[in-house]
């Protein structure tokens, strides 16, 4: 029964952290850096980009996902005609290295949520002061993104709840024989005291931080005024135009981001 919960929780874990979303936004976010390299190195907003996209990029190269799906195929399949009799198990060097990634993982993912919620606070700070625009504008869609892609697919508490079944059977296995491969550590029993943070309530306050500082900011309408009568009808009679001479000059790319720069 273990080994079928462990196998469940296992796979659901590594297709939450596979998931497309993820991965596009980390492409997605990668492509914007690279084309503010060079005209924001010491811009604030850019430099919170870069701690998101340094977790994400720890995330993949530690490949959590690689060594869950080898777990997996160590983990055999539950038949019924031999429900009561032994089958082979992981080992305890396997269930420790993978413990030990699930723990990395979790750690790497909570920075990661912080990092986001930060780099976003900080991008609605600067686009409420006109500075980057057009930077800042993608960089608070992106990041607000990201952060509802991890809540939403629940990666980090899928982790978690994969952790309680990895370490059950960690503790089983080390029982029947010890042949312990990380030594100098011991695996907690609750990985919410290895993480020093409540997740469901740390979710609920950076959530609010970031709904607050929308609603209070009102960064919309301070960026975009209510145009004059006067000047609207100005504009009606000049959208033809204006629409021509755009699609005139469709290949033309302006490189120069807008607003004001504050020093």
């Amino acid at each position: 029964r273990l080994l079928s919960v462990l196998r469940r929780r296992c796979d659901i874990a590594g297709r939450r952290l596979s998931g497309p979303g993820l991965a596009a936004e980390g492409r997605v976010l990668h492509a914007v850096l690279y084309v503010y390299h060079s005209r924001l190195l010491r811009h604030r907003p850019y430099l919170a980009l870069q701690q998101v996209e340094q977790c994400l990029k720890r995330l993949w190269k530690m490949n959590l996902v690689g060594c869950l799906e080898t777990l997996v195929e160590m983990i055999p399949k539950k038949n019924a005609s031999k429900a009561h009799t032994e089958r082979l198990v992981p080992s305890q060097p396997m269930l420790e290295t993978v413990a030990l990634k699930v723990l990395g993982g979790c750690k790497l993912i909570l920075r990661l949520l912080d990092c986001c919620c930060k780099a976003f606070l900080l991008s609605i700070k600067h686009l409420c002061s006109r500075e980057f625009i057009l930077l800042n504008t993608v960089a608070s869609g992106l990041l607000s993104r990201l952060w509802f892609v991890i809540q939403y697919r629940c990666v980090l508490q899928t982790l978690i709840s994969f952790y309680d079944a990895l370490s059950t059977m960690l503790h089983l296995v080390s029982e029947t024989q010890q042949t312990p491969y990380i030594k100098g550590f011991t695996f907690p029993s609750d990985i919410s005291d290895f993480l020093g943070v409540n997740i469901s309530s740390e979710a609920k306050k950076q959530k609010a931080q970031m709904l607050t500082i929308k609603k209070s900011t009102s960064w919309m309408k301070r960026l975009f005024p209510a145009m004059p009568e006067a000047v609207s009808k100005v504009g009606k009679k000049r959208k033809s135009e204006t629409c021509t001479s755009a699609v005139k000059n469709h290949s033309i790319l302006c490189a120069v981001d807008i607003g004001e720069t504050v020093v």
